[in-house]
């Protein structure tokens, strides 16, 4: 019995892991070498406001033009890092807009994001998918359907 109960609040901790809205840039599937419009969703989960989100670009994507006023880091002139700073409160969350051109080839690239908050902590979503804190990742295809 006592098993049973172990795996029941197992199963409900990953659900409700997995059910947490997190930093995700969409699409999920884009054409090889294509100029593409992605979008960043942010979510506020908790109770303090989110304050800023720092997104790195990975490498072999070249950013073209951010609709939303930000930060930009640059090495040898590309884009390496976008700087969003805003207010967004408990329980609401943002879309920002940004155009890029993909790399060639088939591969994914992982979108690793740092999301800070008004009481001065901060979220890192870098890892592997399936994990607590997942990177947003775009797989890059000559064809994406």
């Amino acid at each position: 019995m006592r098993f049973n109960t172990a795996i029941l609040a197992l199963a409900i901790s990953l659900l409700a892991s997995s059910a947490q809205g997190h930093v995700r840039v969409l699409p999920f599937n884009s054409k090889s070498g294509a100029h593409q419009t992605y979008t960043v969703k942010v979510p506020t989960e908790g109770t303090v406001a989110t304050t800023s989100v720092e997104l790195e670009v990975p490498s072999g994507i070249s950013i073209i033009s951010i609709a939303d006023q930000a930060e930009t880091k640059k090495i040898d002139g590309r884009v390496t890092v976008i700087t969003w700073t805003v207010e967004i409160p408990p329980g609401q969350s943002k879309d920002f807009v940004f155009e890029a051109i993909n790399p060639t080839g088939e591969q994914e690239v992982s979108w690793k994001a740092h999301q800070h908050f008004a009481d001065g902590t901060s979220r890192d979503w870098i890892d592997f998918p399936k994990t607590k804190s997942p990177a947003s990742v775009t797989k890059i295809s000559l064809d994406p359907n």
